[in-house]
């Protein structure tokens, strides 16, 4: 995975991706290369519409966040026709509304990608590409799937200090939790997390205490210590292209 793209925000780390890659870095997005199935315009446009179903926003302890919103993620496995790689995502809404990381996909053939829900040895595909970010390292998909389970998204940004907790497959242990702290903002949009993720934890959720998505575990800044030092990608990153209210 290219880590240019965030030098400028660290310039003294190393910044590793968390997708569980078995072959070489991958190169490249190309629609034309590999026939995505890509709309360009955004959900606004579309019609569909994400709401913020929580209001109550009462606080749950880790144990409640998984047990509600653990089918809510699943496992990702794509293919660049060579290699097999293994990343994670989460749904947004009822109707497969899903979200990863664009390093997860990026490379690789749409259409070919498995999407195991947590549970199931059923496969998946992603029927639709709605939006994408290098830069901001996020792919919005459609999975050709109805009536799932799925996670709200958080209004308001959290703050430095707050707890939070991610779900996702490291190294291909499927949907492990993990908690921790909003550590800092390294970025408007970038977060730095000391919940524990790792190489498959790609795409991941990282939830707060009221169930809400706040996030989207993205990888590890590495400076040659075990420090744990990671981060994830502000969920609002995606809300310019869905209705969100």
């Amino acid at each position: 995975m290219k880590t240019n793209r965030f030098l400028l925000l660290v310039s003294s780390l190393f910044i590793i991706g968390c997708a569980h890659k078995s072959g070489h870095n991958k190169q490249g997005f190309s629609q034309e290369e590999r026939g995505v199935i890509s709309q360009q315009s955004t959900m606004q446009k579309s019609g569909t519409k994400v709401t913020d179903d929580n209001q109550g926003r009462v606080k749950m302890d880790g144990s409640e966040i998984f047990s509600k919103y653990n089918t809510a993620v699943f496992m990702v496995f794509t293919s660049d026709g060579y290699n097999m790689y293994q990343g994670s995502g989460f749904f947004i809404d009822n109707s497969g509304l899903a979200v990863s990381n664009y390093h997860v996909f990026q490379n690789t053939s749409i259409g070919e990608e498995g999407i195991k829900l947590t549970g199931s040895n059923d496969i998946y595909k992603v029927s639709e590409i709605l939006q994408r970010s290098e830069k901001e390292d996020f792919i919005l998909f459609r999975v050709n799937i109805t009536n799932t389970n799925y996670i709200p998204i958080a209004r308001c940004k959290p703050n430095v200090g707050e707890k939070v907790f991610a779900i996702g497959s490291p190294r291909g242990l499927e949907n492990t939790f993990s908690s921790g702290e909003i550590s800092q903002w390294r970025d408007r949009n970038l977060m730095q997390i000391s919940a524990l993720i790792d190489h498959g934890s790609s795409g991941g959720a990282l939830i707060n205490e009221y169930g809400e998505a706040i996030g989207i575990t993205s990888g590890s800044f590495y400076d040659g210590s075990q420090a744990n030092l990671n981060y994830a990608w502000s969920i609002d990153v995606i809300k310019p292209y869905i209705n969100f209210k």
